[in-house]
């Protein structure tokens, strides 16, 4: 990759991010407190062929979560993030690839599930996360790639 490769991703994956929790941590701290959850990628979690940039970027994301989410849980606001890999997503996973044998064989090699998670699998996570019975999550990452950042 080229130094300006490197710059656009880390650009587009990692520079908005601090941007974002400085927009919403005024009003969550006026509040009284507030969730914040990143939407983040496995691919930060497991090393993954011709994807050195987009991993690194995606384990820039985690980090700050980390460390941004201890920072800011005396003020009663939880930082967290889902990792994902092979959930359900017409963007990364469109019918004709889920239809594909060889994507089938695929999961069925690296996914210890076997499948895709489902959105909804995901969503639900994503509320119960949001919501008040999971206010004793600190700078967290919740894999969901159906086992797969595990193996």
């Amino acid at each position: 990759m080229t130094d300006a490769e490197w710059r656009a991703v880390f650009a587009a994956r990692v520079d908005p991010l601090p941007r974002l929790v400085r927009g919403v941590v005024p009003g969550m701290i006026a509040r009284g407190g507030g969730r914040v959850l990143v939407m983040g990628s496995a691919a930060a979690l497991r090393g993954m062929r011709k994807s050195s940039t987009y991993s690194a970027a995606r384990g820039a994301q985690l980090a700050y979560v980390q460390a941004v989410g201890v920072e800011l849980a005396r003020q009663n606001i939880q930082v967290n993030a889902i990792a994902q890999n092979f959930v359900d997503n017409p963007t990364y996973f469109p019918a004709e690839v889920q239809r594909d044998r060889r994507f089938q064989q695929r999961l069925q090699r690296e996914v210890p599930l076997g499948r895709l998670v489902s959105a909804r699998e995901d969503a639900e996570l994503a509320a119960y996360l949001c919501g008040d019975v999971a206010d004793c999550f600190v700078g967290q990452v919740f894999p969901m790639s159906g086992g797969w950042a595990v193996r």
